[in-house]
């Protein structure tokens, strides 16, 4: 997969691109990533790509003509397919796992940030997707656009240590993650449960998804209406709330 960014700061990038599961997700060839500065498409000696907006009101906007022409530019690249296009946005649609997933499926993907009071309304006409993380401000494009990298490149395959290794997160099946142990078996009079020292695997996959319904049902059961959920889920759930 080709992952780009067009932003006002693609240093901001660095650490989180050259770090961890992204970093190895390059080294082994599934991922490539390109951060652009969107700068280069200004033709002022100051390199403006904000201006004051039309009607007043605080703050600066980000001008048109540099995202435009950087888009026309890196669209038309010979050999690479059109980018899906990507915006991060407080009107977008609330960014899920499913999303992810359908995101991880795309050959390209091109995510254009905002900055300062906001982007010149005319630029979403190049959006293939208006994003949200949630019902809260950041600073720039760039902050949410990495959560939403890491969330994607985690569903492609072989990035994980094991193929497995996402399956079992918290949304993936529409629920939340069962409670996670390691050694020591007791630290400070807290015990792992036992199940999970028995060696018997289908206890403790029964555990797991038991643990799972009810963690959800505790934290989140506005999850449990879009689950995939069997009759025996459902039956532990009654019990549960009962």
């Amino acid at each position: 997969m080709l992952i780009e960014t067009l932003s006002t700061f693609p240093d901001m990038y660095n650490s989180v691109m050259g770090a961890s599961i992204m970093k190895r997700a390059q080294e082994k060839g599934i991922l490539q990533f390109n951060a652009y500065d969107l700068r280069e498409w200004t033709h002022d000696r100051h390199r403006t790509t904000d201006d004051d907006p039309y009607g007043g009101g605080h703050g600066l906007v980000m001008k048109p003509e540099p995202i435009f022409e950087a888009y026309d530019d890196l669209a038309s690249v010979e050999g690479r397919a059109k980018p899906y296009t990507i915006f991060l946005a407080p009107h977008g649609e609330r960014m899920t796992d499913a999303l992810a997933t359908e995101l991880s499926e795309q050959e390209r993907l091109l995510f254009i940030c905002g900055h300062y009071e906001g982007i010149d309304e005319r630029v979403y006409s190049l959006a293939d997707r208006i994003v949200s993380l949630g019902d809260y401000v950041l600073t720039s494009g760039e902050l949410a656009s990495m959560v939403v990298i890491d969330a994607v490149v985690r569903k492609l395959p072989g990035v994980l240590g094991a193929e497995e290794g996402a399956v079992d997160e918290s949304f993936t099946a529409g629920i939340l993650e069962y409670p996670q142990y390691t050694r020591p078996a007791v630290y400070r009079g807290m015990e792992v449960p036992p199940v999970l020292l028995s060696g018997d695997h289908a206890a403790v996959a029964a555990w797991k998804r038991q643990a799972a319904l009810e963690r959800t049902a505790r934290l989140r059961p506005d999850l449990l209406e879009g689950a995939e959920l069997s009759p025996k889920d459902w039956e532990f759930l009654k019990s549960f709330s009962s």
